[in-house]
């Protein structure tokens, strides 16, 4: 319950905002109160923004109750800049604005834009951003910025910083700049002098005093995220400049930041990598000094020590040789890039001679063949999973960064490694950024007592004093200040700058809202308070590091829990039932649980597909769900595997009843009916809307080329027996039909397992938790296969690609060869079909169970022999319909398909590979969509 001030601006806020998109539950504030660092703090409010004219309004009301605000994006953050136990305003869903300019030169971006769809908006045109972190396919734009991240390449010269463009931002004051609009600035020079004056008189003042200017700009020679952008103050004059560079970095702590535009930068076509070994650490460096003098044609160069590499030397695809390494080696992982061949070739050859003075263990190798290299790179980017997969339990993951001057980069990583031993954190690894003296190091600390706290409290306060004192460095070189090096500042800057930081703080916020703690603090054991718990929960997610890269991926982000969220929520619970002292918090959290993190859980898994650890949280609500099981529900599982046939015919009449309706009625009316249905008997009334599915007839099982020597069984998944298509759709014949005349066409015989009304796959049995009944399903089905096929003679034939999944990973049988359709089309029948491509815009979605098994570019590589122009919108991941969520709990599935329809605009049609999922999409792209078969139908013809 909100007390005082917090009770008063809730009120206040919900009149001028969404009240439902205000949260104060004890699941939603938990939820959000975590973030990728160490740390945890519960919010009193979140708020879900989609205006500057909201943040406006939180603003304003936060000054008049003196509130702190902190900003969030993708909470990817690694050092507490996201987390709040105050008001926490989310700026991501709603912050979607993303706009190619002159040819990809710039790109206009919004803080919800992930680093990767803009990446992707700027390939067509040859282009990327400047900051390139390691979370691109999950970091926003907001924090980008904000933490003025830089990552493998960008160095110290394509950073947020040396890259920007414009800037639009609101400040505490709830004023707005927009620095690509003249207007805005002329006025913004008017209203805000007094700021601006400031602001000059400050950098004037820093730049008389020649040993802090430069100071300023030695340290600035190499990556450093310590503190603010005090290099503002003596790269620029203009008070503006030196504003907009200071919010760069600021981790919301200046301003908030809704746009921001930014020069790209080239992405050359051609690259080549090669893995050097050294046999010490320190002949390593050397080579690394030599490449940094040439940055020109190094791209990359990646300093591996010996710990990082042993991190993953078991993996599949690491050389052999580094399994015999001395303890003592270290390795450099060099990419460069070229515009075409012949430079990279120019480039590889200058980069061999550079360093061939220094001795290696292996010589100077490149290799241009993008597997190759993808596989070189994956050995880097899987060591910070590694240790996490690797750590136990209870222990968390913290990646730090630091910055050592490049010529004292070998004593550094020595020195380093030499405090891992001191203090015992014998898993640690360092790996880094070489070419701009940037080191990351992971270790696993235990938070759980006392003893441990102080060890981790001793070991930060060691390497601050290595990195900033000894050697002048920065403690945080690119994963920005934070809560976690706060107490830290002073000591890198000294107390000279650090004042300067103050005034900075000051003259932008003198109230002291914004992100409090954050950057400055007076609270020097800020960063050893309020560090998160990780309990024991369950095997499936016990590794989870709690980074967020999964969010990305999940279909339910934006309306309830993420996968990251779901497992800090069951975190808390476990802890709460292990502790028994807080019965009813632990009460509150279930029963809001159940619609947030069960029911609206997908069990997709494209979580696993971007988690490093490997984490399928959708395994983890198969198992509540099967623990929440009654005798009765697991009594009605097994009676419908049983008696499939049964059900589906009666699904079948049920569609049957509601077609005749619609048939009189017409849209309009049955949609009015069903609606005011599903208001009196709840969920069990499904959803309705035009492209509700019509009965399926009996099927026609055609044959396709009787007698050819090439055959295949067919497996029209149950979807396929029960729905036919929708009134709605361009092509009214059933799916199996449309199949076989693709296969007939390509001249197969069709065979057909027996029993066919009664197969399943076992999918819905399994999405809700009835393993047993799923698993009896599978082996029925697996059996009925195996005769069909004669004994795996020939391959089985699957239309849904959801089934195909299912049983791909159900049914572990040699002798069966099990292939979605289309997939079977594309690399095999397609040798004996005519494609004629249509002059047609089609967009293509393919199924997270596809995704997952890697076939997205088989299917869209189909697509496009079928059609002239194929659109496969960006950030659609899982539908959200999920079987027959979608007719259950439809705003899963409209929420999951936000942004389809402006993104398929044009398009004649769409196309995928689930019936059901073809209704969802449907309703919310504006067209219709069908399975890809009717589509290669359409284009193909017998040969000759």
């Amino acid at each position: 319950m909100l007390q005082g001030a917090y009770r008063e601006f809730h009120h206040r806020l919900q009149e001028q905002i969404e009240p439902r998109r205000i949260y104060t539950d004890p699941l939603s504030t938990l939820a959000y109160g975590t973030d990728a660092s160490c740390y945890r703090l519960t919010p009193k409010i979140v708020v879900k923004t989609q205006s500057e004219a909201e943040v406006q309004a939180i603003l304003a009301l936060a000054a008049e109750f003196v509130l702190p605000v902190t900003f969030r994006a993708a909470g990817t953050s690694l050092s507490g800049q996201a987390v709040s136990d105050s008001i926490l305003v989310v700026a991501s869903y709603g912050w979607k604005g993303l706009e190619v300019l002159e040819n990809g030169a710039a790109i206009r971006l919004q803080p919800g834009v992930v680093g990767a769809a803009a990446n992707a908006a700027l390939a067509p045109f040859g282009r990327k951003i400047g900051p390139d972190p390691a979370t691109i396919n999950s970091a926003m734009i907001g924090g980008i910025v904000n933490n003025n991240s830089s990552g493998m390449c960008c160095g110290t010269a394509q950073n947020s910083y040396q890259t920007l463009r414009a800037i639009r931002v609101v400040l505490a004051d709830g004023s707005v700049l927009d620095t690509a609009d003249a207007a805005s600035v002329a006025a913004f020079r008017a209203s805000h002098a007094g700021l601006l004056g400031q602001l000059a008189a400050l950098a004037a003042r820093v730049r008389d005093d020649a040993e802090l200017a430069a100071r300023i700009r030695r340290k600035y020679k190499m990556k450093n995220t310590t503190g603010y952008s005090l290099n503002a103050l003596v790269d620029f004059t203009d008070p503006l400049d030196i504003l907009t560079r200071l919010i760069v970095g600021s981790e919301g702590t200046l301003a908030f930041v809704s746009e921001v535009t930014y020069h790209t930068v080239v992405e050359h076509p051609h690259k080549a990598s090669a893995l050097v070994f050294y046999p010490t650490i320190k002949a390593a460096c050397d080579a690394v000094q030599v490449l940094a003098q040439h940055k020109d044609v190094v791209a990359a160069a990646e300093l591996l020590d010996r710990a990082s590499l042993r991190s993953v030397e078991n993996k599949a695809g690491v050389p052999a040789l580094i399994k015999t390494l001395s303890e003592d080696a270290a390795a450099i992982l060099i990419e460069t890039r070229a515009a075409d061949p012949a430079a990279l070739a120019a480039n590889t050859a200058a980069i061999a001679g550079f360093i061939g003075h220094i001795d290696t263990l292996t010589g100077v190798a490149f290799t241009d063949v993008v597997s190759e290299y993808t596989q070189l790179w994956n050995i880097r980017k899987g060591m910070f999973p590694s240790v996490g997969a690797m750590r136990a339990a209870e222990t968390t993951v913290i990646i730090e960064d630091v910055a050592f001057p490049i010529e004292h980069l070998a004593e550094g990583t020595l020195a380093l490694q030499a405090l891992f031993k001191q203090f015992h954190y014998d898993e640690a690894i360092i790996f880094g950024h070489a070419l701009e003296g940037n080191l990351h190091f992971v270790f696993t600390p235990n938070f759980s007592g006392a003893e441990e706290v102080a060890r981790y409290e001793a070991f930060i306060e060691a390497v601050c004093r290595l990195v900033a004192v000894d050697y002048e460095g920065a403690v945080k070189a690119e994963h920005g200040t934070g809560r976690n090096m706060a107490p830290f500042v002073e000591m890198e800057w000294g107390p000279v700058a650090y004042r300067v930081m103050q005034e900075i703080k000051a003259i932008f916020d003198p109230q002291g809202i914004l992100n409090p703690d954050v950057i400055l603090t007076s609270d020097a054991l800020l960063h050893v308070k309020d560090l998160k718990p990780i309990p024991v929960v369950d095997a499936l997610v016990d590794k989870c590091i709690e980074c967020g890269f999964c969010e990305v991926m999940c279909p339910s982000r934006a309306i309830t829990l993420t996968p990251r969220q779901r497992i800090v929520a069951n975190r808390e619970m476990a802890a709460l039932r292990s502790a028994g002292d807080a019965p009813d918090r632990l009460a509150e959290l279930e029963a809001l649980y159940q619609y947030a993190g069960d029911d609206t859980c997908t069990t997709c898994g494209l979580c696993e597909t971007a988690c490093p650890v490997g984490i399928n949280t959708g395994k983890l609500t198969t198992q509540i769900r099967q623990g929440h099981q009654s005798d009765t529900g697991w009594a009605a599982a097994n009676w419908l595997a049983g008696h499939y046939d049964s059900a589906t015919r009666g699904a079948r009449l049920g569609l049957t009843l509601l077609d005749a309706t619609h048939t009189v009625a017409g849209d309009a009316a049955t949609g009015a009916v069903m609606r005011g249905l599903r208001r009196v008997f709840g969920r069990r009334v499904p959803h309705w809307t035009p492209y509700f599915p019509r009965a399926a007839a009996k099927p026609r099982l055609g044959a396709g080329t009787a007698g050819s020597a090439r055959k295949v069984v067919y497996l029209p998944s149950c979807l396929t027996r029960t729905f036919a298509p929708s009134g709605a759709m361009p092509d009214p014949r059933p799916l199996n039909e449309v199949v076989a005349s693709v296969l007939g066409k390509a001249g197969y015989q069709l065979l057909y397992p027996a029993g066919l009304d009664n197969l399943c796959c076992g999918t819905p049995f399994k999405s809700k938790g009835a393993l047993d009944a799923a698993a009896a399903k599978l082996a029925e089905l697996k059996a009925a296969l195996l005769t069909a096929s004669d004994n795996g003679r020939w391959p089985v034939i699957v239309d849904n690609g959801v089934c195909t999944a299912a049983m791909l990973e159900g049914i572990q049988d040699a002798r069966l060869r099990i292939v979605d359709v289309t997939t079977f089309i594309e690399t095999e029948a397609a040798a004996h079909l005519h494609f004629t491509p249509l002059d047609e815009h089609v967009a293509l979605h393919v199924v997270c169970s596809m995704k997952k098994l890697g076939q997205g570019a088989t299917l869209n590589a189909l697509a496009r022999r079928c059609s002239s122009r194929v659109t496969e919108p960006a950030g659609i991941t899982c539908c959200g319909f999920a079987g027959d969520k979608g007719f259950t709990y439809p705003e899963l599935n409209a929420s999951a398909l936000t942004g389809l329809k402006e993104q398929v605009d044009g398009c004649c049609g769409g196309f995928s590979t689930s019936a059901t999922c073809e209704i969802g999409l449907s309703e919310h792209a504006g067209i219709p969509y069908q399975h890809l078969m009717y589509l290669v139908d359409r284009a193909t013809r017998r040969p000759g």
